[in-house]
């Protein structure tokens, strides 16, 4: 009697491949559906802003706002401290040099002047009682020279007579010798009085000038404290526009404070803040122009500040040419600053995509312009209007040159 065999039940060892097959197919098509997509997205085309890689020249330039400022601008200070009593000049008025904008009152300075020109009374009284003395004193010395020359002419000619006497022994011997001591002693008197007449001389010439370098001394003392009554009046040191005056009516005013300023209009700078990039590139004496009502006006580079506040730095631009008729103090200008001489390069319009990526990588069109791929680039120089590349693009290509920011880590786009 034959026996029943039962099949046996479950996977059996000849299945496994078609098995294995079988998985390898269904992840394959897993993949193809949502690994094949995974990094690559569909886009409207007509959102996107496409731009084709040129090759031309690359002008080396930036542009940048500046605002028009007076030329120069003069600090106001009080060179005497005082009280203000009187304002004859408001703010924003034209002012001529030399003409009073402040006074002040100062009562110290004026006791000081009547305390100086007390000081110089005095010493003019003291000069001139001591050349009077002195005087006098020539004049006695003068009158004793007199009389010793008159003495001396005497004694002279008693003693010739004594000595042709002598000879003649008509008179005596001792009355000889008187005569001619007498005589001799009249001569070196008459000797020292000259001697004393002399250095009484050189004595009061020196005492006169030393007398009189110190009264004009005090003369000029005198000079320069009413000039420092005069200073009470502050007075506009150039022509121009009056700025800032920061004082009232009765407010006490320090000597050496600043008060206000003036603005020279005789010509005008443009102050420009440019961003500290290009610190290393723009120096004194590069080249720029702006444009207003369709006519181009050249500037150059006065002066650049090394100070860097807020990532930015100061330049003061000046006019190389003609101004603009209606320039005013405090309007903005868009400036052309000329960084380096124009060369050939690859070019690709500016466009908000290097917020994104920063220039290291773009999107690039097929020929069919139905898909775009990310392609790494590298990126120079800029201006206004174009980026210089260095590598990764052709010309003839085109870019996407539109923003980023909702196409995330896709390397590829499906333009519909």
């Amino acid at each position: 009697m034959d026996i029943i065999l039962e099949k046996k039940k479950g996977i059996k060892k000849k299945h496994l491949p078609y098995i294995g097959g079988g998985a390898g197919l269904f992840l394959l098509i897993i993949w193809l559906i949502f690994g094949s997509h995974a990094r690559q997205m569909n886009v409207d085309k007509q959102t996107l802003v496409t731009e084709t890689v040129t090759q031309g020249q690359f002008n080396d330039y930036i542009r940048v706002s500046g605002q028009v400022e007076p030329i120069n601008t003069i600090q106001l200070s009080a060179i005497e401290g005082g009280m203000v009593s009187d304002k004859l000049v408001e703010e924003g008025a034209e002012v001529h040099q030399g003409e009073v904008i402040v006074k002040l009152k100062n009562t110290m300075l004026n006791l000081n002047i009547l305390d100086s020109e007390a000081q110089l009374a005095e010493k003019q009284n003291f000069l001139r009682n001591t050349l009077v003395s002195m005087e006098q004193e020539r004049l006695s010395l003068k009158k004793e020279r007199l009389q010793l020359d008159m003495d001396v002419a005497r004694k002279k000619r008693k003693y010739e007579q004594y000595k042709q006497l002598s000879g003649d022994k008509m008179v005596s011997k001792e009355d000889y010798l008187q005569a001619q001591e007498d005589y001799e002693f009249a001569l070196n008197s008459r000797k020292l009085v000259a001697e004393r007449q002399k250095q009484d001389s050189i004595y009061r010439s020196i005492q006169v000038k030393q007398m009189e370098e110190s009264l004009q001394n005090m003369r000029k003392n005198l000079i320069l404290v009413r000039q420092r009554v005069d200073n009470l009046n502050i007075k506009a040191p150039v022509e121009g526009q009056l700025g800032l005056l920061e004082v009232e009516i009765g407010q006490s005013v320090a000597a050496g404070s600043r008060i206000g300023q003036i603005s020279v209009l005789s010509d005008y700078k443009i102050e420009a803040l440019i961003d500290e990039h290009y610190i290393d590139k723009v120096r004194a004496g590069l080249s720029a122009s702006f444009e207003q009502q369709d006519k181009g006006f050249a500037l150059r580079v006065r002066k650049v500040y090394p100070e860097v506040r807020d990532k930015q730095f100061k330049t003061d631009f000046v006019f190389a040419g003609e101004r603009p008729a209606n320039i005013r103090a405090g309007q903005t200008y868009y400036i052309n600053l000329q960084l380096g001489q124009p060369t050939k390069a690859t070019l690709i319009p500016r466009g908000s995509f290097y917020q994104t990526t920063g220039g290291q990588w773009i999107f690039v069109l097929s020929k069919d312009g139905k898909t775009a791929t990310r392609r790494n680039i590298t990126i120079g120089r800029q201006n206004p209007l174009f980026y210089e590349v260095l590598s990764g693009l052709q010309p003839g290509e085109k870019v996407i040159t539109s923003g980023y920011e909702n196409f995330g880590d896709n390397q590829k786009l499906l333009l519909k």
